[in-house]
């Protein structure tokens, strides 16, 4: 997904800054500082160890930034492109020790974002020639979220709700705490803003023969369901609310699940599991 506009970097920066104030310590990198004469000019790149698809590019460069103003950063994949074995993503060019100070930060975020939005990119390629989406979820890194969510859409996914404030998901502790399916949508009908969507989790069809008559929800989640119930789920919705998909969805089900009609799948994996690509900065 390459036509994505980048993030403000004034939202970016304090991420970036806390991950060098982490890493730097309260002295400095004392290894440069020691064996790297001041004035010694280098031209370093990132280089790509694996295929993948870029994501975290914009944060690398503003380690360097933040690091050494005066670094020359010159880009050569962007997030959410394509890249193969051996390919650079970036050249950053000026003092050889302010790029060793920032190198680790840098690769971190490359390589921790690059490998979500792979991940990502190979379930959505599952889902071709459907309607289905791919979607992550909030089982994100505690102070990472945005960006990770970020790599998600550099991926070719989509995001879910960010937070617990943007959207009313009610799930089944939700509904086992209000008293039942009927009391809690008819509490959503009453006090929810006009402007809030409404998605509530199912895992039987008979429930989601509830909320379809009692009505109130913009979206169905259909929790751990089988590919079977998925399909049955589509007939009786008839398009009267979305349809996401959820629990269990591993790579290889993926393409099974897309043919059933669901309009969503949400993933956990896109973020708790992703690995890291490997990534490197050749002098």
């Amino acid at each position: 997904m390459t036509d994505m506009p980048p993030l403000p970097e004034m939202i970016l920066e304090p991420l970036v800054r806390a991950a060098l104030t982490e890493d730097l310590g309260t002295y400095g990198d004392i290894t440069t500082r020691t064996v790297i004469p001041a004035g010694t000019h280098y031209r370093a790149r990132i280089v790509a160890r694996e295929a993948g698809v870029a994501s975290g590019m914009q944060l690398a460069a503003i380690a360097f930034r933040l690091i050494d103003p005066s670094l020359v950063w010159r880009l050569h994949h962007s997030d959410g492109s394509p890249f193969q074995p051996g390919d650079t993503l970036a050249e950053i060019e000026g003092e050889a020790a302010s790029i060793l100070s920032a190198e680790r930060v840098a690769l971190n975020f490359a390589g921790r974002l690059s490998g979500i939005a792979t991940q990502t990119a190979a379930f959505v390629a599952e889902t071709a020639g459907t309607r289905a989406r791919i979607t992550c979820t909030r089982k994100t890194t505690p102070g990472l979220r945005l960006v990770e969510k970020q790599a998600v859409l550099h991926g070719g996914g989509f995001n879910h709700r960010f937070s617990l404030s943007d959207a009313i998901l009610i799930k089944d502790n939700h509904i086992a705490a209000a008293g039942g399916i009927r009391p809690v949508l008819q509490a959503v009908k009453a006090r929810a803003s006009h402007m809030m969507r409404v998605e509530i989790e199912v895992d039987r069809l008979d429930q989601l023969a509830e909320v379809l008559d009692e009505g109130g929800a913009d979206v169905v989640l259909l929790d751990n369901m089988r590919t079977e119930d998925l399909r049955e789920a589509v007939v009786m919705a008839q398009g009267r609310v979305v349809l996401e998909a959820s629990g269990n969805m591993r790579l290889a089900r993926i393409a099974e699940v897309a043919t059933t009609g669901v309009d969503y799948i949400s993933v956990g994996a896109l973020t708790h599991s992703a690995r890291t690509l490997d990534l490197g900065l050749d002098f």
